[in-house]
């Protein structure tokens, strides 16, 4: 949400009112702000380089469900198979 021009004026004065009366805690909490912004620009990169490496989780369970059904099937078959060959006169 964008600030209203009459708010923008506002906060510079407190900032100028701030860096005149105190100008060491000004730097610390400018320091403060940089970090800040720092880490979270990281983080951001970091989320993104992550979600380019590894599978989504929904992924990784749809492929290990159709896996163990396809298992699931191939057994089945195999052991109807092999029931039908038993049953069979020889």
């Amino acid at each position: 949400m964008a600030w209203s021009q009459d708010e923008e004026r506002m906060l510079a004065l407190i900032e100028q009112h701030l860096t005149d009366e105190d100008p060491r805690l000004a730097a610390r909490l400018e320091s403060f702000n940089e970090r800040v912004e720092r880490r979270r620009r990281g983080r951001r990169r970091d989320d993104r380089e992550r979600r380019r490496s590894m599978p989504r989780r929904s992924t990784i369970i749809i492929v290990v469900s159709w896996l163990l059904i396809a298992t699931l099937i191939a057994t089945l078959l195999i052991m109807a198979l092999h029931h039908d060959a038993a049953a069979l006169p020889g």
